[in-house]
């Protein structure tokens, strides 16, 4: 890899992911064979008005539309699917064959997914593989994509965008919306594993989704602290602000973590650098710092 690629300069210096997981409460696939647009709704099939559709349907649900498809060779097919998927573990599926057909998707976004009366859904593994996005993405994250599809072949596919470029490799878990980075074939093998079985890594945890930034460090400094635990391990979260670009951050635990632990999180801005690969002059990102972890006593608990 080469110095230049921003996930090769995020990993010199050192970036910390925690934090770093995209806010989402509801997740929208669309299979899509490709070529993907640098903006992935600009793709071919995709009319102007369909596309705007499902962005919408996006914005009025705290969610996200990510485009998917099968690791490895991707023949073309009539009927490609489509799926919603709730942070509550609902999924709802459907196919599509014109543009136009994707306004049902575009509606069961935004009313949410319909309950299945069968079997509980699996996971879906998502791996970010954008490439014409941002070059690391496909350089580091087809080989991981590859490598889940052999030991999770139903369960796997290719994304687009996730945010966190320099991350990459990035591998996001729905339903609950973890999210993954700096892997390679061997530990996103590992990783996935150990998370399927209900324990976060924590050196690979961007952070969960369903969380601010400021609750996703302080659920990472946790899970560092008492591992192995993960997110079924926290029972609720609250963030209280206790100054300029600071919070106190309590966790109700169960299971593997205790009751009450409270953290105390600021947030800082790092030095301006280039943070992804068609970056043109260096920006600044957001890091979130763990100072403190403490369980509070009783007279100090909420």
């Amino acid at each position: 890899m080469t110095a230049d690629l921003c996930a090769t300069g995020a990993r010199l210096r050192g970036d910390p992911l925690h934090g770093s997981a995209a806010p989402a409460h509801r997740w929208l696939l669309v299979e899509h064979a490709g070529p993907w647009a640098v903006r992935a709704l600009d793709s071919t099939g995709l009319s102007p008005a369909v596309a705007r559709a499902l962005h919408e349907a996006a914005l009025a649900t705290r969610g996200r539309v990510l485009l998917i498809r099968r690791p490895g060779r991707r023949p073309r097919r009539a009927v490609q699917g489509w799926a919603v998927v709730d942070r509550d573990g609902t999924q709802q599926w459907g196919t599509w064959r014109r543009g136009e057909d994707l306004l049902r998707a575009a509606t069961a976004m935004r009313e949410g997914p319909v309950p299945s009366r069968g079997p509980a859904p699996e996971p879906i593994l998502l791996v970010c593989t954008h490439g014409l996005h941002d070059t690391c993405c496909a350089v580091r994250g087809r080989p991981v994509a590859a490598a889940l599809a052999a030991r999770w072949p139903g369960h796997t596919w290719e994304c687009t965008h996730v945010g966190g470029d320099r991350f990459a490799p990035n591998v996001l878990v729905l339903p609950d919306g973890a999210t993954y980075g700096n892997l390679d074939e061997a530990s996103a093998v590992g990783v996935v594993a150990a998370h399927l079985r209900g324990t976060v890594t924590p050196a690979h945890f961007r952070g969960v989704s369903t969380e601010p930034p400021v609750t996703q460090a302080a659920l990472a400094a946790v899970f560092a602290r008492y591992r192995p635990c993960g997110l079924a391990d926290v029972r609720s979260t609250t963030s209280d602000p206790v100054g300029d670009h600071a919070w106190t951050v309590t966790l109700h635990g169960r299971g593997r973590l205790p009751v009450l632990v409270q953290a105390d999180v600021r947030r800082v801005t790092a030095p301006p650098e280039l943070l992804t690969c068609r970056a043109l002059e260096p920006s600044s990102a957001f890091r979130y710092v763990v100072d403190t972890l403490r369980i509070p006593s009783a007279e100090q608990a909420p």
